[in-house]
């Protein structure tokens, strides 16, 4: 059988070489004591955006009194203390986690210390795609100046999908053909992108909403630089260890509803990893349409080659 810590993809495989333990829950996991610190995903883990998961919250509490250090990381283009706020008006118990780190946090970090030599190159003008019918992300405190003309921009900061900011700190409604058509421009400029949400898409109540992944992968192909500030790159995952004093990734596991990012994103930090199938990204491909409903072995497994993603564990939703 191939274990988990072989992370490159070997297309010779058949699914059934993949060994990926399957769980009901996480009782099992928990009472072992085996991690120290869980590293949570929240859009198709915990919630869809609108209200909690079945059983997400008291699950909550109960991995608590086993002493596990829990870190909220998303991939969120939000500051971490509207994740925070936005959690706890869902019912969730702040107090619970232990930190939390978004993608959307980690930007802001960057572009205000620049303490990274990437990052203090760069200049203060920005091409800005944010959100609007979700309210846009605010850059107060960073000095940037938001432009509209390509021509004067010096970078493009990617928080949203369906906006433009403008100069004025309004910002124009856009659909996403319209956004990719800037970043043709930009690509003939030659000017680096730094995305604040590395998802390609996510998780809404009846559907999946393109994100900034979607925009990013594009610039791309495009031919442009771009700095991925989150899942499944490795900066995420230091930042929550740091959070709460683990140096250890044997001591770590992490949850997510995307294979291709917080699956993908374990494998790379070294860390074992439990993907959440009936309420997440992957659901229709595996052909799951309520919740709780369990995937069969062979669909995960061969989902898992396909993305060239490996969990350590599979279970249908984030219940004890």
């Amino acid at each position: 059988m191939i274990g988990t810590s072989c992370l490159s993809a070997q297309q010779s495989l058949k699914p059934s070489e993949i060994n990926i333990q399957t769980l009901n829950g996480i009782q099992q996991l928990a009472e072992t004591r085996k991690f120290k610190a869980w590293f949570l995903d929240q859009f198709g883990v915990l919630h869809d955006g609108k209200q909690p998961y079945p059983g997400a919250i008291s699950t909550l509490e109960k991995l608590g009194t086993y002493g596990a250090k829990m870190v909220i990381i998303s991939n969120s283009s939000r500051r971490a203390y509207t994740t925070l706020e936005k959690l706890t008006s869902l019912g969730f118990d702040p107090s619970l986690f232990a930190g939390i780190v978004t993608s959307g946090e980690l930007t802001h970090q960057c572009l205000l210390r620049r303490d990274d030599e990437w990052f203090a190159s760069l200049r203060r003008s920005c091409i800005h795609m944010t959100w609007s019918d979700k309210g846009a992300i605010s850059l107060e405190g960073l000095g940037l100046e938001v432009v509209e003309n390509v021509e004067e921009a010096d970078f493009i900061l990617a928080h949203g999908t369906d906006a433009l900011g403008l100069s004025s700190g309004d910002t124009f409604a856009m659909n996403l053909d319209d956004l990719e058509k800037i970043l043709e421009q930009c690509a003939a400029k030659k000017i680096p992108m730094v995305v604040a949400n590395p998802d390609f898409v996510t998780i809404e109540p009846g559907n999946l909403r393109a994100m900034p992944g979607t925009l990013a992968a594009t610039y791309e192909k495009l031919g442009g630089e771009v700095k991925w500030m989150g899942k499944p790159h490795k900066i995420i995952y230091k930042s929550a260890m740091k959070m709460v004093g683990l140096d250890s990734p044997d001591s770590c596991i992490a949850f997510g509803d995307s294979l291709h990012h917080d699956i993908k994103g374990a494998n790379a930090a070294g860390i074992a990893s439990a993907f959440i199938t009936s309420c997440g990204v992957h659901a229709t491909e595996l052909r799951l349409n309520q919740f709780g409903q369990v995937a069969g072995d062979d669909s995960v497994r061969a989902l898992a080659l396909k993305y060239d993603a490996y969990p350590t564990y599979f279970l249908p939703s984030f219940t004890w």
